[in-house]
């Protein structure tokens, strides 16, 4: 593949083994970095690299991702690929990458692998959630994990952040995403928890096994230490339910029959957790606020011509949605 010509050298170097050719493929459906599946007579591996075209934040910090799976692994958590490789050099691949573990089971995107038990995603709606209280309940100072992030100011500076981040990569008029993001600045909650969290947690971000539990959980980029009620949120907001509007169902198959209502989800969550879930509008606000944004900015590379992906030209749709959808739920409140 066009690009990685000097990647059998580099490996064959790093590990003193030859490598005389390499097939890679690249896996399809992601919307930010890019992931490749790289194969020899001696190994299976999973490349990642940051999308071509101009860099937009830290999201795509391929040695930070690379130490976030280090620091998951020593702090206990099973539920990752295990990291291999991290490389800085650009001359490599034209980019910095990693190598990990291939996990074998399921992607779940926008369609349902055919062949599923009918009470498949009932199992799933628990297994994903169960993985996720299991992270945020990690140990953060004896493993390390502190050290990945700043907890203190997390929700204020998140706010301040994905606000300016908008800003920056604005390039329709959404009335309502401005007004969402003044009630978030307004209504912040006094206090916050603080534990380690993914920040993009869906479906489409887990390996699942066929008995609907959790294999791995990939696409670490925006892990951190912070309050994991922003962590909660941001799934939320992700979790289409059968009643939404269709184009905010591309990112996550949350409204299929048979998984949690996002008020389930809340209920589940706290009913194994000690953080009080009271001020969840807020979080849930957030969440709609940081999707939208994510696809404002994935729009505007597509806008300046830096990505053809054809998905790309509608995610200025999921902008309008998501900014409507903050407002009608605050209404509601």
């Amino acid at each position: 593949m066009e690009g990685f010509e000097k990647l059998p050298a580099y490996l064959s170097a790093q590990w003193s083994i030859p490598i005389p050719e390499l097939h890679i493929k690249a896996f399809k459906g992601g919307f930010s970095n890019l992931t490749y599946l790289i194969e020899s007579e001696a190994f299976s591996y999973v490349l990642r690299r940051p999308p071509f075209g101009n860099k937009i934040s830290k999201a795509h910090d391929m040695v930070r991702e690379f130490k976030i799976l280090m620091s998951l692994h020593k702090a206990g958590y099973d539920k990752i690929p295990k990291a291999i490789l991290c490389c800085e050099d650009e001359s490599i691949i034209g980019a910095p990458f990693f190598l990990m573990e291939k996990v074998d089971g399921l992607i779940i995107r926008n369609k349902a692998p055919e062949g599923l038990e009918s009470d498949f995603f009932t199992k799933l709606s628990h297994s994903a959630i169960d993985v996720l209280l299991e992270l945020h309940a990690l140990e953060l100072h004896d493993s390390g994990l502190i050290a990945l992030g700043k907890p203190e100011g997390y929700v204020a500076r998140q706010i301040t952040g994905w606000s300016e981040r908008y800003m920056k990569a604005q390039t329709d008029d959404v009335p309502e995403l401005n007004q969402a993001f003044d009630w978030l600045a307004q209504n912040q909650p006094l206090h916050s928890s603080v534990a380690f969290i993914h920040n993009d947690f869906k479906y489409d971000n887990m390996v699942i096994r066929d008995d609907a539990s959790v294999a791995a959980v990939l696409d670490w980029e925006m892990a951190t230490v912070g309050d994991p009620l922003m962590d909660l949120g941001t799934t939320l907001a992700y979790w289409a339910e059968e009643g939404d509007p269709d184009i905010l169902k591309m990112f996550n198959l949350s409204y299929v029959e048979g998984n949690f209502t996002r008020a389930e989800l809340v209920e589940y969550y706290a009913s194994k957790s000690n953080l009080d879930v009271s001020k969840i509008l807020f979080y849930y606000v957030f969440g709609l606020c940081k999707v939208a944004v994510i696809a404002q900015q994935i729009y505007k590379r597509y806008a300046l011509g830096f990505s053809t992906d054809v998905r790309f030209s509608i995610l200025n749709q999921v902008v309008k949605a998501a900014g409507i959808k903050a407002m009608e739920s605050i209404k509601l409140n």
